[in-house]
């Protein structure tokens, strides 16, 4: 019998091993990070591990029956915590195996350990085991500290691989693209617009690490390639300058700067110095591109040459106006240091989008793509997936906005609903990673959803409870508002809902990573 509970304990605690290391992932493999998201999702991981102290108390009982019932707590255990379905599933990387590999020692130790103590000593040593389920998450963390010196030499011997083949391109043009958000955006369209006279590569996907750069150098740069747009990630001061101090950028483009990642930065002071550190690392002949709709960056003196781009102030060097928007995409004009007035056309919407595809024309334009080549480059954008992206049906058109919410991005958004015509739905579950200023920016993203949409679903009871209280300082019509626990079960709210022959125009503004 004590053998069956054994065989079901560690299968209970590889489930367990799995899903901690998935959070510790998305975590960026940051301790302090984990530590603290530990600490904010305290009780549901109680509740992962609750019946092992259960089964704890019940192998204390020298009965059969007990036995057999503290098998079935690990059981519990086991389905309770089984993968499911993720957004951005687990990555079983190289450094994720070797992590896996020395948790694995570190609980035969241990559980070896329990068990000889147990038969030599005293049969309580047996509790050894639902402790170690229990310690589950601190003993990834302890695996990521004994591994640090293996993994600080496989990163220093890849980022030196990466650095000489950088030393081998001299004639690469690097542009950096950093901000709290639209940087992936930009990057895209800067790639696209860059293509109609250069050889392109720009950073696949989310790879915007220091690491995730590395990658893209090795595996995807070669010598055909005349630009590098490299799009730089940061959740704690200093990783930009980490990523610039290995690709040496010559331009750099700053789109945002706004509360994003405040529980790792701790202070907007931080995330300012952070996104700077890229124009910092632009050498005297390049150029700095800044966003100066954003009031961070506007109010930031350099001592570098800079281009500005924004839609809410004239005198910038590129400032994109008589902006329309409609479900068929966007159309602006722009005027170019060429005195000539260019009008261009995106199947991309919101305003925010227009102002991100300036930034990207003025980076173009610098890098000598003539305009004309531009304006129909920019006719040809894709819009980026999630990102205020159409989906239109017969009955509803779903405007999907939902990666990586932020304050900036999300009034925005609204603003872009408020041009279309139909019924106003919100879908939300509101915004995170924003430390002490969560509560008060969903409050104020309540009270922006109250003057614009018809109705809002809101996806969590708890998580969402700061929109309500917006909502309802606002005096919106309780009969409106539904409150649900996941996205499926919001949008057949959605489907509810009579539109009396109207179109339905649905935002879904953000969806949790899996870590929340």
């Amino acid at each position: 019998m004590l053998g069956l509970y054994a065989v079901s304990f560690a299968a209970a605690f590889v489930v367990l091993s799995i899903y901690h290391m998935h959070m510790f992932q998305l975590n960026s493999y940051k301790p302090g990070p984990h530590v603290h998201w530990l600490k904010e999702h305290l009780g549901s991981m109680t509740g992962r591990v609750l019946a092992l102290p259960v089964s704890m108390v019940l192998l204390l009982i020298p009965h059969p029956v007990c036995q057999v019932l503290a098998i079935v707590c690990n059981l519990l255990t086991l389905a309770g915590n089984r993968p499911k379905k993720a957004k951005k599933p687990l990555v079983y990387t190289k450094r994720v195996i070797r992590m896996f590999v020395t948790e694995g020692i570190l609980f035969l130790v241990l559980s070896a350990g329990g068990i000889l103590l147990c038969r030599f000593l005293h049969p309580a040593f047996l509790l050894s085991l639902p402790v170690i389920g229990i310690l589950a998450p601190f003993l990834i963390l302890l695996a990521n500290f004994i591994n640090r010196p293996v993994e600080k030499s496989v990163n220093r011997h890849f980022i030196r691989e990466a650095e000489d083949i950088l030393k081998d391109m001299p004639n690469l043009t690097i542009v950096g693209v950093t901000g709290s958000y639209g940087k992936t955006s930009v990057k895209f369209y800067l790639g696209k617009l860059l293509s109609a006279k250069y050889n392109v590569l720009v950073t696949p996907g989310n790879f915007n690490t220091t690491l995730g750069v590395v990658k893209t150098v090795r595996e995807h740069l070669n010598a055909t390639h005349e630009v590098f747009v490299c799009e730089m990630g940061a959740k704690t001061v200093g990783e930009i300058k980490e990523i610039c101090d290995l690709v040496h950028p010559d331009y750099g483009v700053i789109t945002s700067i706004g509360p994003q990642h405040l529980e790792s930065f701790l202070s907007i002071d931080n995330v300012i110095k952070t996104k700077f550190e890229l124009a910092d690392a632009v050498p005297p002949a390049g150029k700095v591109f800044l966003n100066y709709d954003n009031e961070y960056i506007r109010q930031k003196q350099l001592d570098k040459t800079v281009v500005t781009y924004g839609a809410g102030n004239p005198d910038c060097d590129f400032h994109p106006y008589d902006i329309t928007v409609s479900r068929k995409g966007s159309s602006f004009k722009l005027d170019a240091p060429d005195g000539q007035t260019y009008e261009f056309s995106t199947k991309l919407i919101g305003i925010h989008n227009v102002v991100n595809i300036a930034g990207a024309i003025a980076v173009a334009w610098e890098l000598g793509v003539p305009m004309r080549d531009i304006v129909t480059q920019v006719r040809k954008l894709e819009g980026v997936p999630h990102r205020l992206q159409l989906i239109p049906g017969p009955t509803r058109l779903i405007i999907d906005d939902a990666y990586n919410s932020n304050p900036s991005g999300a009034k925005a958004a609204l603003d872009t609903l408020d041009q279309f015509e139909g019924l106003k739905i919100l879908v939300t579950p509101g915004m995170v990673e924003l430390g002490d200023q969560q509560y008060q920016c969903n409050k104020t993203f309540g009270l922006q959803a109250a003057a614009v949409c018809d109705y809002v679903v809101l996806v969590g009871p708890k998580q969402t409870k700061p929109i309500q209280d917006g909502l309802a300082e606002a005096d919106y019509p309780s009969g409106q508002l539904f409150v649900v626990n996941d996205l499926q079960e919001g949008l057949q709210k959605v489907d509810g809902i009579n539109a009396h022959g109207a179109m339905k125009v649905v935002l879904l503004e953000n969806d949790l990573p899996d870590n929340y």
